[in-house]
């Protein structure tokens, strides 16, 4: 499915969410850097050079500072790539990936396209009993929480369970995460074992990304939903485990291609940028 990205209702809503995302990490990375310790070329004023003081500073503070940041004006285009995997102890698994990837033409015209992938392998026949599930275990209420931003959340109620949220956004080329995925053009993907017990899904749609996996042990599930008029753009990972020897992980990733800016442009947007700090 390639469609001009006005009709791609999650492209814009996810590429504003990465680039507020990326600005609060570097945001909170440079406070780490100051109440580390001053850098060496401030304690290097003799003997009355006066100690360097950190104070923190509060969201209602840091909501009004500006600085460099990745403009959308500077995005020519980004892949997201979500992948949800699920293995029992007895070998049955459960794996739902897409991507969806923006480019622009030298038209400088934007088009989206989408892959999709669901598929579930149950050699044995899965069953309650033999999945490792605990029926009298329960982990529940992460689906219920409603944040603004990246969310993960695990609740795991059981042994030997090994339980993965992963969510990166890079500038740069594409990785390899969805290296070789089918389902080029397709908006969904579903699955399910011949009993029902295991299923995997995914689809892309006007109302956001949604990957779920459901097995007897519990759920897997990444949702992306863009920002608009009446709510801001989040991402969200939940992983909800009731049993033992489980091995389940959420990916996702983020690449934005940037536009190539000459050593000039450069400049005139710091330059830029200083005077807007200014005012």
């Amino acid at each position: 499915m390639k469609r001009n990205l006005s009709q791609c209702g999650i492209a814009a809503g996810i590429c504003a969410l990465a680039c507020a995302y990326a600005s609060g990490a570097s945001a909170a990375e440079s406070l780490a850097a100051t109440q580390a310790g001053a850098p060496a070329f401030l304690s290097a004023g003799g003997a009355d050079a006066q100690p360097v003081r950190c104070e923190p500073v509060g969201d209602d503070v840091l909501a009004h500072q500006t600085g460099k940041y990745a403009g959308s004006n500077m995005i020519s285009g980004f892949v997201l790539s979500v992948l949800s995997q699920w293995q029992l102890p007895n070998g049955a698994t459960a794996v739902a990936q897409g991507s969806l990837t923006v480019a622009q033409n030298a038209a400088n015209q934007l088009s989206a396209t989408v892959q999709s992938l669901a598929k579930v392998n149950d050699p044995t026949g899965t069953t309650v009993g033999n999945s490792g599930a605990s029926p009298n275990a329960s982990a529940t209420g992460g689906q219920n929480v409603t944040v603004n931003g990246v969310s993960q959340i695990t609740q795991v109620a059981g042994n030997s369970n090994v339980g993965v949220n992963g969510a990166t956004i890079d500038f740069g080329s594409a990785g390899s995460l969805l290296a070789g995925t089918a389902g080029m053009n397709q908006s969904s993907a579903s699955a399910q074992n011949a009993n029902g017990t295991i299923r995997a899904g995914i689809a892309f749609g006007s109302n956001g990304i949604n990957v779920t996996l459901q097995t007897p042990a519990g759920i897997a599930t990444q949702n992306i939903v863009p920002s608009g008029a009446q709510q801001a753009g989040a991402i969200a990972q939940l992983l909800q485990v009731a049993g033992n020897n489980q091995q389940v992980a959420n990916q996702l990733q983020l690449n934005l291609q940037t536009q190539p800016m000459s050593a000039q442009m450069i400049r005139q947007t710091g330059v830029l940028q200083a005077l807007r700090n200014i005012r």
